[in-house]
């Protein structure tokens, strides 16, 4: 009984995917594998390649200007080639608004691969040319190619996707960046490219991945709702849509698309300002900014930039530690796949809150560990448990449920705007993180991972109060859920009702139910 019940878990959970084609698969794939893997890549990269930078530095540094910097100074230009990542990151988030309403989604996408090859040519030839700027201005340019790519690819997915895929597509992009950070690991390795010769070709790896995403994104469609309700073009809509779908009612979907460019008061896409000004949509701002500042300070960011630091504590031998750290990046990609598969059935709420509150526990339960692991040996390996634990914990719904209801939660004129929002919040609390989290564990001690604790348990509080569920809604449905949390005004809605009533041929009654 237990077998068939597990099978029949499993058959539900795989019966969304019959809406799911081939060509939306392929571009799923595509816009992940050469963009949100490249954000992981880059997140682990300068991990195990540490030491060889900072003898690069030190040796560079002796040679052109004959002086032999103190350690500080080179542990100061290694933080900053760390950091200066999440600043292009940044900055790739300020021109996500712009950049997809001029050039369209998949286009943007496109064009930005250009970005990779200069940052990663100038990371791979920093050492033949014996020029550490080199390597700090081309991790600088690859971290404005992730910036911008963080925001668009969940974009571009979440908009062609049907909504009872959305959320299935919209964790393709976490699962890839899982993907990265695990090959960035596995290359790290002593016995690959961990040498101290190979470590410029292991920053440069990322142009790969994007010569193929350059081949092939450009014979794929642009976003169907991009180019109907922005372009207003509708055979190119309609031709999209057959691309993307199997044999279904195209035309209901084209309707449901008309239906909200007619409910937008502007076909103007709005700027970061306006935005932040319209009270039709505070909370859903309210709501991206608590998930988008949560999911980088639930010390995620900690435990990746530190893991080797937690298990030498933990007394695992040194040459260990690289295969302990492999090993946490394969289970980072197994939680991100149990989440993808997942969401579908059991929704965006569960994954949110399960995870944050599995995290918090964890979090106190290092804190607990480190305390006690002097008296009790086995706590050094609970320490080991709650890391794995929370790294778990994030891929299975905090990594990937923000990007993705930050597309649902606003129609076709906020989106960009509220992507750029998400993502400076998002990049800015990275950077925060990694370069705070030192200092707050040397003032703190193991209390720093409550604080932690704090956050996790906040953000899950709040998705339970506050957010709903958006599993199978529209882009206008979910819009209409957030209404009486936006106290907009009964006869705001009437009004707006009855102009859709006049333009909606058989709509109407639709917008007339509009007061919830």
């Amino acid at each position: 009984q237990d077998i068939q019940k597990n099978f029949s878990h499993v058959f539900l959970s795989l019966s969304h995917l019959q809406h799911l084609t081939k060509s939306l698969l392929a571009v799923a794939f595509l816009a992940s594998f050469g963009s949100s893997m490249l954000y992981g890549y880059n997140l682990a990269v300068v991990n195990s390649p540490a030491q060889y930078i900072k003898e690069f530095y030190n040796e560079t540094m002796i040679e052109t200007y004959d002086w032999t910097p103190h350690e500080e100074v080179l542990t100061v230009l290694y933080s900053l080639t760390v950091s200066i990542f999440a600043i292009g990151g940044m900055t790739g988030a300020l021109l996500v608004g712009r950049l997809v309403t001029t050039f369209g989604r998949k286009g943007t996408l496109v064009k930005s691969t250009g970005l990779v090859f200069i940052g990663g040519a100038l990371m791979g030839f920093s050492r033949w040319c014996r020029n550490p700027a080199m390597v700090i201005i081309g991790r600088f340019i690859t971290g404005v190619h992730s910036g911008i790519s963080l925001s668009v690819v969940p974009m571009y997915l979440g908009e062609i996707a049907p909504k009872n895929l959305r959320g299935f597509l919209g964790l393709v992009p976490s699962i890839h960046i899982c993907l990265g950070v695990f090959i960035a690991q596995v290359l790290g390795l002593s016995e690959l490219l961990g040498k101290e010769e190979h470590w410029p070709l292991l920053l440069s790896l990322v142009v790969f991945p994007t010569i193929v995403q350059l081949m092939l994104l450009p014979w794929f469609p642009e976003s169907p709702r991009y180019l109907l309700i922005e372009k207003g073009n509708v055979h190119a809509t309609i031709a999209a849509l057959k691309w993307f779908r199997t044999k279904g009612n195209i035309q209901a979907e084209v309707e449901e698309m008309q239906e909200e460019q007619r409910s937008l008061s502007s076909i103007q896409t709005l700027s970061v300002r306006n935005l932040l000004m319209d009270r039709c949509v505070r909370w859903q701002v309210i709501t991206i900014a608590v998930v988008n500042i949560g999911m980088q300070l639930s010390g995620i960011d900690a435990i990746w930039f530190y893991t080797n630091d937690i298990f030498k504590n933990a007394g695992i031998p040194e040459p260990h530690i690289q295969y302990t750290t492999v090993g946490t990046g394969a289970i980072e990609v197994i939680s991100g796949m149990l989440g993808c598969f997942t969401i579908e059935r059991l929704g965006r709420r569960p994954l949110m809150i399960g995870g944050f509150l599995f995290m918090g526990l964890c979090c106190a339960g290092i804190t607990v560990s480190v305390l006690f692991q002097a008296q009790l040996s086995f706590m050094r390996y609970i320490s080991v448990g709650c890391v794995v634990g929370i790294i778990a914990g994030f891929c299975i719904g905090p990594a990937g449920v923000p990007f993705l209801i930050t597309a649902e939660l606003f129609k076709q004129s906020h989106r960009p705007a509220a992507y750029t929002v998400a993502g400076c919040l998002n990049w800015l609390s990275n950077f925060t993180i990694g370069f705070v989290f030192p200092f707050l564990e040397i003032a703190t001690g193991p209390y720093c991972y409550l604080i932690f604790c704090a956050i996790c348990l906040g953000v899950a509080l709040y998705t339970i109060f506050i957010i709903p569920e958006t599993k199978n809604k529209t882009f206008m449905e979910i819009s209409q859920m957030f209404a009486d949390k936006n106290n907009i005004l009964e006869e705001e809605l009437m009004s707006n009702a009855h102009l859709k009533m006049a333009t909606m041929n058989g709509y109407g009654a639709l917008g007339q139910n509009d007061e919830g």
